[in-house]
């Protein structure tokens, strides 16, 4: 029998390659190259030279010939003998030896990709950052990290381990599927080749299986949810090996079913306020009892402290919520619990953010802290410091620059630091034995990636902790039917306080369309700014400052004939309008001069149809002369205001914060936010009322909130009460009802209606799965739908021929409609088809 690399010896390529000598051990190694083309979507064989046997360590950056170009790639996984009987060629260069590509991360990037039907290159931009040598040259060395015995069993080749793979293990109970055929080698690569494959048993009907089992996390104990898949006997813990080239579906299934994707019954609904007590007691029982993945070695390789972990962190403000005590003891433990958290109105986030990170890195655990914009990671990275002192974490931001970034990047991955904060990209941050993660404001739309796969922070964090049984924090001061459903199916359990204490930090809130205030001030129904939200601005100003929340920024969003009142239009379709009192009307999609005599009746006068920040702060500035003006929005957003009298007038989410709180905020134009096209319209108006009242002060400590809207709305009822937790539960019911995400899986395909109609009809879709459309849409972005009269939202003019089609399917079924989608992306490049087909799973907007 053949010594081990002497059969890939001999399959060595020839030619200029000739005289380079395979490595002594584990000579073959698999690449995810570089490339987004779903047909190329697996890793690639490559044999590594004596000459690099030491550099080519798993995770590493290389370079290879791919098709006969130089192109980037990771090292997955050395093996001694390759499945491929063709020749292989060699691997061209070690990037760097630095391990960037981590195992954890690794098996995350494919479960995201699989769940959201991409390609795990794509994954692997937004998780990496692009290297800096100079960055990576003057860090610290790593310390070495902790090994399994698994890994410290495995065959080593001159001190390289044989790192894992992919993950494609399926759960235990879960059917396991055996690879299927797949091409031997791209068209045109002679250096590369795809592991073989041997056959496999149906693909939909193993993800459906699979997708369908109970989740398999709640049923480990009370309170307590782990990924067995994760933490399986005898595999590395991480990266459980898998036969390259498996069958996309089936290994969809075992890595991307994540956690909430099963069906949970009608009776679930309803797991807010009245359910705190029992969610204190579930918490308790994770602190108290021994179950959970979390306790002794970590699930990522770590180890806990030798001397066990530290008492938990005093609760601070945490005591004000039912649980909250008990949920720090659970991370202090070593625990995991999930959490979807109701956070109390005030500063106080950041604080509380940070004493749960303090209690999970004193158990001896990594932290990642995720926010939506860079003025909540200022305020995060303020009260990290304060906490853990300042080198105990890093920050990452966009702001940062190449090196700096990377630089922290290397401190997280190398094991310097245990917790890491950031926007978006931090939830792929590479902390070593990963304990907590944390999102804040989970509603927030800067958290969903604009970039292919399209993933949202909040299901990658949360599929995160799911697979490295970690305890998880999502929350904010709103709730979306997203949160809502992670409760119903079991996944994660209420943190809020009882009604008394929620009573004692709310501001009050009030109508102007009340009956009492229609009495008083027959105008009130139909005025901009009525007597009320007058006399509250007043009186507060004595206290302090006062917060106007305008919907619209610039000076009129649109106008109208003076005469007739017919909105002034471009000939494109779009509105009308002014950037100053003296400016000329311009059309807001394609900037061109529009006249502003009316199309109808010829008058040439205009009025306002839609008023922007910019004239709400000039109008303000008249009606309170005695008082200064500031506006935050657009290019210049406000951190911070002094506590004195003051009107502020910003756009939502570029509130400034107010030393002391504001003394009263006004909320205009509801109807400029609830009338939206949108399916979240009522869920975001929600949020972004919650976000600019939590800034109010208390509503015993004279803290109030008008908000020009009809009281007898389900959304304004929400905000009076301050009970997101309700109206979460509604929206998830209303959705579950009408089968709209998060109650379904849908997949949004958008181009040229020929090449999405034939993919669709290629497609072997999931049972229940449904074909709903097509739009149109506008021709510069195929994600875009057409605006009013057919014209573009930011293209130059329709394509009739672009269109969106939407497929609906089960919870159950969403991995299985995410593979056969990518698979159906992967014929069409294959046969180099015609036309881009752009595949977003659950988008933002359906609408």
């Amino acid at each position: 029998m053949a010594a081990p690399g002497q059969q890939a010896r001999k399959r060595a390529a020839r030619g200029p390659a000739a005289s380079l000598q395979p490595a002594e051990s584990l000579p073959v190694a698999q690449v995810a190259v570089d490339v987004s083309l779903p047909h190329l979507d697996r890793p690639f064989e490559y044999l590594v030279p004596q000459s690099l046997a030491e550099t080519a360590t798993a995770g590493c950056r290389v370079r290879v010939r791919f098709a006969g170009r130089l192109t980037g790639g990771f090292l997955l996984q050395r093996t001694a003998e390759s499945e491929h009987q063709g020749r292989l060629g060699y691997l061209e260069r070690v990037v760097s030896p630095e391990p960037v590509l981590t195992p954890e991360i690794a098996g995350l990037a494919r479960a995201v990709a699989d769940r959201y039907g991409g390609t795990l290159a794509d994954v692997l931009r937004l998780a990496i950052p692009p290297r800096h040598a100079a960055a990576e040259a003057g860090s610290p060395a790593a310390s070495p990290s902790p090994r399994t015995p698994e890994e410290a069993s495995a065959p080593t080749a001159a001190g390289t381990p044989a790192s894992a793979s992919i993950p494609a293990r399926p759960e235990p109970g879960a059917p396991v599927p055996v690879p299927a055929p797949g091409p031997a080698r791209p068209p045109g690569s002679p250096g590369a080749t795809e592991p073989p494959a041997s056959a496999t048993t149906p693909a939909a009907s193993a993800a459906a299986d699979v997708a369908a089992q109970p989740d398999p996390g709640w049923q480990a104990g009370p309170g307590v949810a782990t990924d067995p898949a994760a933490v399986m006997p005898g595999q590395p813990p991480a990266l459980e090996g898998a036969a390259a080239g498996a069958d996309r579906t089936a290994r969809a299934a075992a890595t991307a079913a994540g956690p909430g994707d099963n069906e949970a019954g009608p009776g679930d609904i309803g797991t807010g306020a009245r359910d705190i007590a029992a969610a204190a007691a579930g918490i308790a029982d994770q602190a108290d009892d021994g179950t959970g993945p979390a306790s002794g070695t970590g699930p990522a390789g770590g180890t806990r402290p030798a001397d066990g972990p530290g008492p938990p962190p005093a609760p601070g403000n945490w005591s004000r919520y039912a649980a909250g005590a008990s949920f720090l003891a659970a991370l202090a433990a070593g625990r995991s619990p999930r959490a979807v958290w109701s956070a109390l109105p005030g500063a106080s986030w950041p604080g509380e953010i940070a004493t749960a990170a303090a209690a999970a890195a004193g158990a001896g655990r990594g932290v990642v802290i995720v926010v939506p914009d860079a003025r909540d990671l200022e305020r995060v990275d303020g009260a990290l410091t304060a906490e853990l002192g300042p080198a105990a974490h890093v920050i990452l931001s966009a702001s940062l620059g190449p090196a700096e970034r990377y630089r922290r990047w290397l401190a997280a991955e190398r094991g310097q630091v245990q917790v890491v904060a950031g926007t978006r990209s931090a939830m792929f941050a590479p902390v070593r034995d990963l304990g907590l993660v944390v999102l804040w404001d989970e509603g927030d739309d800067l958290l969903a990636e604009p970039r292919a796969p399209y993933p949202h922070a909040r299901e990658v964090l949360a599929l995160r902790a799911h697979r490295a049984g970690a305890a998880a924090l999502i929350g904010g001061f709103a709730r979306t039917a997203e949160a809502a459903q992670l409760m119903t199916g079991g996944w994660a359990r209420p943190l809020a306080a009882d009604r008394a204490t929620v009573r004692r930090w709310a501001p009050g809130v009030l109508t102007a369309g009340e009956d009492s205030e229609l009495a008083r001030d027959e105008a009130a129904r139909s005025a901009r700014l009525p007597g009320l939200a007058l006399r509250t601005v007043r009186e507060a100003l004595g206290r302090g400052p006062v917060l106007f929340q305008v919907p619209r920024s610039g000076y009129l969003a649109a106008v109208a004939c003076e005469r007739c009142h017919a909105q002034v239009r471009c000939q494109c379709g779009g509105p009308a309008q002014l950037a100053g009192a003296r400016a000329v009307p311009r059309c807001g999609w394609c900037g061109s001069a529009v006249s502003s005599s009316c199309a109808q009746c010829g008058h040439g006068r205009l009025r306002a149809l839609v008023t922007g920040a910019t004239r709400t702060a000039e109008e303000l500035g008249r009606a309170f002369p005695a008082v200064p003006v500031r506006t935050s929005g657009g290019s210049r957003v406000l951190a911070r205001v002094p506590g004195a009298p003051a009107v502020v007038v910003a756009t939502p989410g570029a509130e400034p914060y107010a030393d002391g709180g504001y003394a009263a905020a006004i909320l205009l134009d509801a109807w400029a936010l609830l009338s939206r096209p949108s399916l979240r319209a009522a869920e975001e108006t929600l949020r972004r009322w919650m976000n600019a009242a939590a800034l109010v002060r208390p509503g015993p400590d004279g803290g109030s909130v008008v908000v020009v809207a009809d009281a007898s709305l389900p959304v304004v009822q929400a905000l009076i009460r301050w009970d997101p937790a309700t109206f979460a539960d509604r929206e998830l019911a209303e959705r579950r009802e009408l089968r709209f995400p998060p109650a379904a899986r849908m997949a949004a395909l958008s181009g040229p209606h020929s090449a999405v109609r034939a993919l669709l009809d290629a497609a072997d879709l999931p049972p229940g799965a449904e074909i709903l459309g097509p739009v149109p849409v506008a021709g510069g972005d195929p994600g875009t739908v057409a605006g009013p009269a057919g014209g573009p939202a930011g293209g130059p003019g329709p394509d009739v021929d672009a269109v969106r089609f939407l497929v609906r399917a089960p919870r159950s079924g969403g991995t299985a409609l995410a593979a056969v989608l990518h698979a159906g992306q992967a014929a069409r490049t294959a046969r180099k088809e015609p036309g881009t087909v752009r595949l977003e799973l659950d988008p933002a907007e359906l609408i």
